[in-house]
Parts: structure tokens; sequence; C-alpha cells
């Protein structure tokens, strides 16, 4: 995708816990550390422990969030610091 300049829009994608009483503060981390990398982040919230638990389960992983970038699962927001390192 391509922005208003011709750039290429970076893209991720962002799945992460928000219930009524909880708010995952790494999701947040996580969705700070992509805006500030300049990329446009499609924000997924999961909004109850069952979409949560299921979320999880489809895609083989521990704990929420989960980053993708260019349909590459990054992980959570300590993996992601690290691939943005690299990157």
């Amino acid at each position: 995708m391509q922005n208003s300049t011709g750039d290429q829009t970076k893209q991720a994608t962002l799945y992460r816990m928000v219930l009524p009483d909880h708010v995952c503060p790494f999701g947040l981390r996580a969705r700070e550390l992509l805006e500030q990398e300049g990329y446009d982040v499609d924000d997924r919230l999961l909004t109850s422990r069952e979409e949560t638990d299921a979320f999880k389960a489809e895609h083989g992983v521990p704990t929420t969030p989960q980053v993708f970038i260019d349909d590459e699962r990054i992980g959570g927001a300590d993996d992601l610091q690290q691939w943005l390192s690299r990157h």
C-alpha cells in the first residue's frame, strides 16, 4: 500500500486483549512501538476471555498481544521490540 507521497506504508496487525475490567498493558506497549516506527496499525481487539482463548488456540500461542507484519507472526511486545531493533 502506498501513502499520498507514493511511499510504501508500513502495515502491522495487532491482536490485543481489551476486557471490560482489564486492558493489557503489553498490547498498549506494542501499539505504541509500532506507531513510533511509523506503522499503520490494524488494531484488532479481543474483547472477551473466550475470544482471547480462541485466538491463542487458533494461532498456537500462549499469550497476547500478537503482532503480524507482512503475514509473519512477530510475537508479543518484547518480541516486537527485538524485531524492530534488527529492521
